[in-house]
Order: structure tokens, then sequence, then C-alpha cells
């Protein structure tokens, strides 16, 4: 019962968000390419572990699939971050 007046205490502030589209997914595609192409290049041993096979090895300087995994993940959160920031100056609607 009291989660359900906390939900509507705060509903009434939390501001309306956008709903998928094409932009959003570029922007988190974006993003995880970016942070891909600079932690493969910033991370202490990069290689070490079960190679992905990636299109262009060289050009993200041929990660292993944890680096990979873990680059993702954290371009998932940017481009999220990007997402709802751009939302609330009103780029995106």
């Amino acid at each position: 019962m009291t989660d359900l007046i906390l939900l509507a205490a705060v509903q009434s502030t939390v501001p309306d968000t956008v709903r998928w589209s094409w932009t959003g997914s570029a922007i988190i595609i974006g993003a995880s390419v970016l942070i891909l192409f600079i932690a493969s290049r910033t991370i202490r041993f990069p290689q070490v572990g079960p190679k992905m096979p990636l299109p262009f090895p060289a050009l993200f300087n041929n990660p292993s699939v944890g680096t990979v995994l873990g680059s993702v993940s954290l371009g998932h959160i940017v481009g999220f971050g990007i997402i709802l920031g751009l939302n609330n100056i009103g780029v995106l609607k």
C-alpha cells in the first residue's frame, strides 16, 4: 500500500519520456561503437580471453569477448543518458 502512495506522489513529477524510435536506436548504437573504440585502446589487457569475431578487428584493436561486452554495456548506459539529456532539453520529441 505504501508503494502505491509513493508512486502516486512521484508520478506527477516524472516528465514524459520519448517513445521508442529509430533516432534513439542510432544514438545507442553510436555510443556503443564509440565506447568500444575508446575502451579497446584504454583497457590494460583488451585481448585476454576468446577473441570477438568482428568485421574489422584491427579497427577495434582485436578485442576479446569480455572487452566487447563491457564496452557495449557502458555504451548503452552512456547512450541512455544522452537520450534522456536530449529529451530534457527538447531536442528529441
